[in-house]
This record gives C-alpha cells, structure tokens and sequence, in this order.
C-alpha cells in the first residue's frame, strides 16, 4: 500500500490527515497552540508553535496507524492565510507571527489606498483589509523598523513550517494572492506595489505552484515525525484554495458554500481579468493558471453560536434547531442580519452591526433559531449574486461545513440560493484538499481533477422548491434593504460600545 498526508495549520490547532490511493481517511491527529492577544485588536502565535506541534501530530498519526513509514509518498500542506512571519538571513524568527485576525492595521491600510489608488485593484484586485499581510509588513516598517531592517524574507505560516521540514523556502501563488503583493494575473511579484512602500523584492520568496515538489523532508524531521528522508513534500494551498479542492471545486460552474465560524461562497474560475470592483476577493486557486472568486461572510456559524450561548446556553445546536423545520419561510415576519462583528460582503464595514427586525409577542425560540439561519444564508447569496451578475452560472452548490449538518438549513440553502445542494459523504475540507495536492504531486493521477473525481462522493442532493424560493426572492429584497438602513444608526452606536 501507498498513503499521502495531508497537513492543515490552522488558526487553533494543526490536523493531519493519512489517506490511501482511494480517498479514505484512514487516520486523523489533532494538535493545538495558543493564541497570544497582547493588545486590543493584536492576534499573534509563536511560529516555533507550530513547527513542534506539526511534527507531534504526524508522529502521533504514524503511531494510531502503525503502517510502514516507507509507504507515506509524500505530503502537503493547507494553511491559514495572511499571518506574516519574518526571518533573518538564517532563518531565524524576528518576531511573533500577526495572523490574519489581527486588526491593527487601519491605518496602513489606508495609506496603502491613498497610496495606489485604483492601481490597487488593477493589480493586487482585491481591497486593502487588515487582515492582508501588506499592511502588517508596513505596520512593521513604520512601528518596529528595526525588525524590517534585519528580514531577509517574509513568509505565510504554512511555507514557514514547510521551510523548517525541508529546508526550502517557497511560497505557492494561492496564498500569495493574500498578500496585496503579487499581480494574480502575472502570477509575479508586483514591482510597482513593493517600491511604492520602500520595499525591497527579495522580501518575498520565489514562486510555485501548490502541486510542486519543493524537496524532502529533513533526516532530523523525519526521525522525529516517524516518517523517512524519502518523503516527499510539496508547496499545499491556501485554506481556501485546499477547501475548495477537498470540494471538488475544480472545473467551470462548479462553487462551494462553507459555513465555519465566517461562512465563504467560492467560486472556479479560468477568467483571468474580471472585474468585481473589489466587492469580492479574486484569488489564485491552486490547480495551475485558475482563479477562485470568494465572498465572505464574517459571522456564519459564529451568529449562530452567539445566539445559543446567549439564549439558550443549556441547549445542544440539536435541540436549538430542533422544530424550525415546523415554522415557515420567512419566520413569521422576522428578519436576522448576521452583522455582529461587522461585515466583510459585500459591505466591507468595521462599523455595522446585526439586527432582528420584525419581533412580535407570538414568536417562539424556533423563529428566532429559524431566522438566524435565514440571515447567514441571505448572506451567502449575495456572494453568490455578485457572481452570477459576473456571467457565472451557478446551479449547484456543494455545502460543507457546519451548514452541511442540518437537513433543514441544507434545504434551506437551496431554497436562497435557487441551486441544487450537494453534501459530500465524508468531508475534511482542507487537510483533504492537502492529501490530494499530495496526491497529485506523487504522479497517482494525472490531474488534480481525476484525483477529486476519485477521493470525493456525493452523499445526498437537496433541490430548490420553487414556491419557497420566490418567497424567500420576496424577503432577500428586503433583507437588502436593512444594511442602508441601519448602517447611520449603527455609527451613531459606536460610542456606546464597550
């Protein structure tokens, strides 16, 4: 036998998944690191954090399975986007990592728009977010200069963690695309941006495809994982990009809506000079020379979560949602907007925040969980308006994540969205899209799409009810309407906010 590994460094914990030539999970491990808040607004983690905790989850992964290290071919990565890490001529860490959850950096990213101006989006085209490594980098340059000073790279998480596995440095264009340095289009570093900012090019580290071979794995590494030298490791994705191909979100038409904690409509896509004005972000995708367009939501299943620890803390999710299948579309009247922590699409606002509007006396604990789940997904759809309005058709939709684990709201999905539903029978969204770059890479198909074809399966379809989705057409309008509405009201609130 033969097995590939997939690796996920996410924002909490590092999940590591052994897979075989048929896409079945055979094992998992799971290892967490803290989150380090030293300041209001500050999200940071000790990349050494992640190094041992990556090699701890793969050696327990060796142990639980007890296969022969010699059959692991290779493994790559998924990784957290944005979160910059600076080394040294040899490698060392300058400082802690700002992960993309970090917001301290509005006023960069203002300078960062005066700056450039509509450049910005004829070139990076995307928006300047805080969550974006550019504008840490000139946090960086204007607050802790000496540390920019002695930088020989940059790099993401994930292409730190691989540095140290194998020595290499590299970073794959789907993550780079995060950075607002790289022209996705070109698929280059963009001169024109770095000296805009007095930064020097070879801050960034050379480019590759996810699917590439960028070495094996250190004798040291491997003794300490329980793998061999042998094993080959390759660039992995961003974790958009790997949950996107762990989707099977690889060929024209085909879109994905994820609902974690923020939810994320994505979309495949071979255009490579669309225009979406910056009202969604335009990516790499990691299969080689395509794109992914993404709208996010900021609090998906977080809303939800909100809602029960705030309401109904005493109940299971089970029992929360149980019953909202007996109240009709619409809630009886009442309308949730998902703002609570702000918005990201289409209305990339710091300052909104959510509304349950239409409360009456005859409403149950069933409307209101009803509702919630209406407004996350009425937010969904507007990612998925933006685009359609671009010449897209979207007529299914695969639902993965916390919104693939109600029979209701996945019914409800393609009530909003007017588009089948597909759930997949075994879903591991990112650490799978890692095993099959993986995959890909050690030659056992010779796409990644035959790979996909063969690791993914459907597990059941939900199709849109015509009557329902014209009701729910009806109340999305109005659902539109509440952002203009409240978005004065909401400023005015600001000051009263803790």
């Amino acid at each position: 036998m033969s097995y590939v590994i997939g690796v996920d460094l996410g924002t909490s914990a590092v999940k590591t998944v052994l897979v075989d030539r048929s896409g079945h999970v055979l094992y998992e491990a799971s290892e967490a690191y803290p989150l380090y808040q030293p300041k209001a607004g500050y999200s940071e983690q000790n990349p050494e954090d992640w190094v041992q905790q990556t090699i701890v989850s793969l050696r327990k992964l060796m142990e639980i399975s007890g296969i022969n290290p010699a059959e692991v071919e290779g493994l790559s990565f998924s990784g957290q986007m944005h979160g910059l890490v600076l080394v040294d001529a040899e490698g060392s860490v300058l400082r802690p990592a700002i992960l993309w959850n970090d917001t301290r950096t509005t006023a960069q990213c203002r300078k960062i728009e005066n700056t450039l101006g509509q450049d910005l989006l004829s070139i990076a085209r995307n928006r300047a977010l805080e969550g974006f490594t550019l504008p840490k980098i000139l946090w960086v340059q204007e607050n802790e200069p000496e540390i920019l000073d002695q930088a020989a790279l940059f790099l993401l998480p994930k292409d730190y963690v691989r540095y140290r596995l194998t020595g290499d440095y590299a970073m794959d264009y789907s993550d780079a695309a995060g950075t607002l340095l790289l022209d996705p289009a070109a698929k280059s570093w963009s001169e024109q941006i770095a000296n805009a900012f007095s930064l020097p090019l070879s801050l960034c580290p050379k480019l590759v495809e996810s699917f590439d071979l960028v070495g094996t794995l250190l004798p040291e590494v491997a003794e300490d994982a329980g793998l061999t030298p042998q094993t080959k490791v390759f660039a992995g994705g961003a974790d958009n990009a790997c949950g996107a191909i762990g989707a099977g979100i690889l060929s024209e038409g085909k879109t994905m809506s994820s609902i974690g904690t923020s939810g994320v409509v994505l979309s495949y896509e071979e255009r490579k000079n669309l225009d979406f004005e910056g009202k969604v972000h335009f990516f790499n995708h990691s299969e080689k020379d395509a794109y992914y367009i993404m709208g996010v939501t900021l609090a998906a299943g977080y809303s939800l979560t909100w809602f029960k620890d705030t309401f109904a803390k005493d109940l299971s999710f089970d029992l929360l949602l149980q019953g909202i299948d007996q109240v009709p579309a619409g809630s009886g009247g009442l309308l949730f907007t998902p703002y609570i922590v702000g918005e990201r699409t289409p209305h990339p606002d710091a300052n909104i925040r959510g509304s349950f509007i239409g409360m009456d006396a005859s409403h149950t604990l069933q409307h209101f969980g009803r509702s919630v789940l209406e407004g996350i997904t009425f937010s969904l759809r507007e990612s998925i308006d933006i685009i359609r309005g671009a010449g897209k058709t979207i007529s299914e939709v695969i639902s993965i994540g916390g919104g693939a684990k109600n029979e209701t709201w996945l019914q409800m999905q393609a009530d909003i969205f007017n588009a089948k539903i597909i759930k997949l029978e075994s879903e591991q969204g990112p650490a799978m899209g890692a095993a099959i770059l993986a995959a890909y890479g050690c030659g056992w198909f010779d796409s990644l799409q035959e790979v996909a074809a063969a690791f993914i399966r459907p597990a059941k379809t939900y199709d849109p009810n015509p009557e329902t989705a014209a009701s729910y057409d009806k109340l999305f309008a109005l659902y539109q309407e509440v952002y203009g509405q409240t978005r004065e009201l909401n400023e005015k609130l600001a000051e009263y906010r803790s």
